[in-house]
């Protein structure tokens, strides 16, 4: 992955991230975070990884940053200071979730030896 490529990633997350804590009320029991965003060669896309909590709000949170997504994007090219700003789309977080897994199985085992 190129540098450039890594700092759009890095600028985007950390854009959204106050995007989203400081101007998009959410219902108050719902946390978002941004762990990742992966963007495309041409800077066409970014996929916004989103860890929620808790999980089984997941899929209503995702659904509620569909429906402002237009907002958010438009949020997001005034902030940002590059052409073309990519599209966003946003993912549900797995791999935090199955780390998460892991762990407790680890625990478990240590805990039973």
């Amino acid at each position: 992955m190129s540098k450039r490529i890594q700092r759009v990633n890095q600028l985007i997350k950390r854009e959204l991230s106050q995007i989203l804590l400081r101007e998009i009320d959410l219902e108050r029991e719902i946390l978002i975070t941004v762990t990742r965003v992966e963007t495309s060669v041409d800077l066409s896309q970014s996929k916004v990884f989103l860890s929620i909590m808790p999980e089984n709000q997941a899929a209503k949170a995702i659904q509620i940053l569909n429906q402002l997504i237009y907002k958010l994007q438009q949020k997001l090219n005034k902030r940002l200071k590059m052409r073309p700003v990519p599209q966003i789309k946003f993912l549900e977080e797995k791999k935090t979730r199955e780390a998460g897994q892991i762990e407790e199985i680890l625990e478990e085992i240590k805990e039973k030896s």
